[in-house]
Order: structure tokens, then C-alpha cells, then sequence
């Protein structure tokens, strides 16, 4: 099995809830450190830590600006559950269908996903060129013809 990427004790739900405290909101403090196993010496440490620092930062801004939505919420949830993404990933006993499934999400929720508003999932690729003729736009597209697959297992989406 893989190792998640994670190197840091601290986890994005703690820095969450640390910036709720020092907002004035959430538990106290010797509450949040019971709840996640750390000690007043880990705090020590995670203060050198320009990563935590940028991140509790961050949080604390998001709340002071936006309130406590449930926006800020989810994200602080997702950034934990990325870890989870990744060992499933790798774990060569997870089928490859839902690590497809994984990675298609990941990179949906990243932004990165180069499907147009509005298009189906159907997207190969190809190239859109349009050519302004004064007043008269020609729009044209070129895609890869479409591909055929050999012994393929059908999946079922719910």
C-alpha cells in the first residue's frame, strides 16, 4: 500500500478550527488539542511552520470576510478527504474504475477539467478555430475521430 503525501502532523481541520478559536468562535483551546491528540509542544512547532501559518491565516480571513459558511466548512472537509482520494488511488487493491472515478473528481474539483459549460462528458478533445470575416464570424471545429475499444467492460453510473 501507498503512503498518503501528507507530511506534516497538523491536519486542515485542525488549522480550521484553530482559526474558528482565534476568531472568537469554536471550543477552547485545551478542547481542540485533546480532540486531536496534540499537545501545547505541538503548537510550538506547527508556529514554525510557514505552511500551517499561511493556512490558519487564510481560514481566519475567510471567516472575518465571509462568515462561517458552509462553503468554508466543505473546503476545510474536502482538503481532509484528498488524503483519503490519494491512498484509494494507489491502493492496488481498489478497482480501476472508481480510481478513474477518484480522479475525475479531483480534477473537476481542482478546476482543471477542460469540459466547456454546458457540453456533455463526451469531449475528445480537438481544436476550435474562428475566423472574423468583417461583420461575418466562421466558426470551425476540428475533433479526433472517435476511437474503438476491444473487450471493454461496461460501467454503470448511478
Amino acid at each position: 500500500m501507498y503512503m498518503s503525501p501528507v507530511h506534516t502532523k497538523w491536519t486542515d481541520r485542525f488549522a480550521f478550527e484553530l482559526a474558528l478559536l482565534m476568531e472568537g468562535s469554536g471550543e477552547k483551546l485545551d478542547e481542540l488539542l485533546d480532540r486531536h491528540e496534540f499537545e501545547a509542544s505541538d503548537l510550538l512547532t506547527f508556529k514554525n511552520d510557514a505552511t500551517f501559518l499561511k493556512k490558519v491565516e487564510a481560514y481566519r480571513e475567510e471567516v472575518r470576510t465571509k462568515g462561517l459558511t458552509f462553503r468554508v466548512k466543505a473546503r476545510a472537509q474536502a482538503e481532509e478527504l484528498l488524503k483519503t482520494s490519494w491512498i484509494l488511488i494507489h491502493d492496488p487493491i481498489v478497482s480501476p474504475a472508481v480510481k478513474a472515478d477518484l480522479i475525475k473528481s479531483t480534477v473537476k474539483w481542482a478546476g482543471l477539467d477542460t469540459t466547456p459549460a454546458g457540453e456533455g462528458q463526451n469531449n475528445a478533445g480537438g481544436v476550435t478555430i474562428s475566423i472574423n470575416l468583417g461583420g461575418q464570424t466562421l466558426d470551425v471545429t476540428a475533433k479526433p475521430a472517435p476511437t474503438e475499444v476491444e473487450d471493454a467492460d461496461v460501467v454503470e453510473e448511478d
